[in-house]
């Protein structure tokens, strides 16, 4: 008979462990999948996790993978903070999306002054917006006792009609010959985020996601703050007990997971994709809850995941143009990396014991 056995505490091994084999998993399933779907599953592994970054495509592919990843290290480095309070941001797409349009409103509101200071009041709109949005559960939860995950992910629903509306309405190009979608901010130095360095990828975005990265770390082990949402998350009654107020924890974690999402929107808006549309959202606030719990939470964890989703954004892209693979299977094979990930998780808290019946 088989059982599992509470650990003294969580395994260290383990939690190191758990993401690699859910990788691995990921890849055999993955492979089974496109098998079913009549495609070699060999090539279609390789395509996706090889060729990116080391196939005959790697010259374009390897400078989109910075492009890719860091809207997904942002907003998965605000997730972490307040995943580890327990307080649970499922609504980042909609931060995302609400940054972005604030961000760029800067720009096409000032349109067409040319000015320095333009851009970086554009990334201050994106912060705002996107906190905004995140402080609505947080402000319900505090004065209602509303459920944030129910609350920020219908978040999500009401910023893509906003979205809609701003690309078919008030932000709407006068000179895009009745298309929706607003100006393409690319044509403005002023308000644009172009590459920083030649065939690299890198711009204001990735090194704004670079610097999210040391600053949670910094939070997180070196602040009091940090301390109080690890205690917040493992142990809450003691933590009120040490002094921590939850209703302060929850607005600080939902606005600085909102500001970050919102930040990713408007680098996205202002670089690669250039102008708010109502395709805004391209699941970025989704994927990043994968990169938070596949990194365990931790920022140098959040780096190397999102590096990897990333790649299989890419490769995933590749993969459909060459193997003719179904735009959907990409979000399958991220689905099942959280679904193994979750499964093996089990593994960090308990052991499998084999017991003999008497």
């Amino acid at each position: 008979m088989i059982q599992l056995v509470p650990r003294t505490g969580a395994s260290g091994l383990w939690q190191v462990a758990t993401p690699v084999l859910a990788v691995l998993a990921t890849m055999l399933t993955g492979g089974l999948l496109f098998a079913l779907l009549g495609h070699d599953p060999v090539a279609a592994i390789r395509t996706i996790f090889w060729d990116p970054l080391f196939g005959m495509a790697a010259s374009y592919s390897r400078p989109q993978l910075l492009v890719k990843a860091a809207p997904l290290i942002l907003i998965a480095s605000g997730l972490a903070v307040g995943f580890r309070a327990g307080i649970w941001n499922i609504g980042a797409e909609g931060q995302y999306i609400i940054g972005g349009i604030t961000g760029a409103g800067v720009a096409l509101a000032l349109h067409p002054l040319d000015a320095f200071w333009i851009f970086p009041a554009m990334v201050l709109a994106g912060l705002a917006g996107g906190w905004a949005w995140g402080m609505i559960p947080a402000l319900l939860r505090n004065w209602f006792g509303a459920s944030e995950i129910l609350v920020s992910l219908m978040l999500v629903y009401v910023a893509q009609r906003v979205a809609a509306w701003m690309a078919f309405g008030p932000m709407k190009n006068p000179e895009g010959f009745g298309f929706p979608g607003s100006r393409n901010l690319q044509q403005y130095p002023s308000a644009s985020n172009p590459e920083l360095f030649a065939n690299t990828g890198a711009h204001w975005g990735v090194f704004a996601a670079l610097a999210a990265v040391v600053a949670t770390w910094v939070l997180m082990s070196r602040h009091i703050r940090g301390f109080h949402i690890r205690a917040a998350g493992t142990a809450p009654r003691a933590a009120r007990f040490a002094g921590v107020r939850p209703q302060v924890l929850v607005a600080f974690c939902l606005g600085l997971s909102g500001a970050l999402a919102g930040a990713a929107g408007l680098f996205e808006v202002a670089g690669p994709a250039g102008q708010v549309t109502d395709k805004l959202g391209v699941g970025y606030g989704f994927t990043a809850i994968i990169v938070a719990f596949l990194g365990r939470l931790h920022p140098v964890g959040i780096l190397l995941a999102g590096l990897l989703l990333a790649l299989t954004y890419i490769g995933g892209e590749l993969a459909q143009l060459t193997m003719q693979l179904p735009a959907a299977s990409v979000q399958v094979f991220q689905g099942m990396l959280l679904f193994f990930l979750l499964g093996f998780d089990i593994l960090t808290r308990f052991r499998i014991v084999r017991r003999v019946r008497a």
